[in-house]
């Protein structure tokens, strides 16, 4: 197990208790010298001081398949979480805590307001559900926001385009949420009338809303902006 965010070790100490390795990454240094105290009667949990967003987790985390549990620090629970999944595929599930609003906001699909840049980055790589929400009044000190723990489960990109091609028209798409999609197809490089034709290429009205598309729509937009691209292989 990796935990992220480990604290004064109390969820490190849990996932010990079920036999589990436990890599317990705390950024703080104050904090990790009493997380040590705590790790030295624990045999199977290896505290690392550091700042989890420059890990090299391929060195961190050998010796076959990992899973996440973390209370993440909120104010860079996303960072983390795509960088964990951009360079550690030994990493194969994660249960997370984060603030609602962040993790709506991940586990969003299209039409939700909640859905934007990151909830389509996030499809690309995983599936993402959201477990349950968790009230402040759990927390000491109470914080002024509520959390959700979320469920997510790498995977295979359901389509076949380059993340390098798809995820610049995601990112324009939503850079400016009352233009329509014509408008971002501009933006990356098409003429008005070309905008149009692989908008409607894509069986798509020209008007529409980054908001309404799923990520085969994407897609498509993505090979009339950039072509398709090598095969993945």
């Amino acid at each position: 197990m990796v935990e992220v965010g480990a604290g004064l070790g109390s969820l490190t100490v849990a996932l010990a208790a079920t036999g589990a390795e436990v890599l317990a990454v705390e950024f703080d240094r104050g904090v990790g010298a009493a997380l040590r105290e705590v790790a030295a009667y624990l045999p199977h949990v290896r505290v690392l001081e550091a700042d989890a967003l420059r890990v090299r987790w391929d060195r961190e985390l050998e010796g076959g398949s990992w899973k996440m549990a973390s209370n993440l620090p909120y104010n860079v629970a996303v960072p983390i979480l795509f960088g964990l999944l951009e360079r550690a595929p030994q990493v194969v599930d994660y249960v997370v805590m984060v603030q609602r609003e962040v993790g709506e906001r991940l586990a969003a699909w299209p039409t939700k307001q909640a859905y934007g840049a990151v909830s389509a980055r996030l499809a690309y790589q995983a599936d993402v559900s959201v477990l349950r929400r968790v009230a402040p009044s759990v927390f000491w000190p109470e914080p002024q926001v509520e959390s959700v723990l979320l469920r997510i489960t790498p995977r295979e990109p359901p389509v076949s385009t380059l993340r390098d091609h798809l995820f610049p028209v995601v990112d324009e798409g939503f850079a400016q949420r009352r233009k329509t999609m014509r408008n971002a197809l501009v933006r990356l490089g098409l003429s008005p009338d070309d905008a149009v034709r692989a908008l409607e290429g894509c069986g798509l009205d020209p008007r529409v809303r980054a908001e309404s598309l799923g990520l085969p729509e994407f897609a498509c937009l993505a090979e009339a902006v950039f072509g398709r691209g090598p095969d993945r292989g």
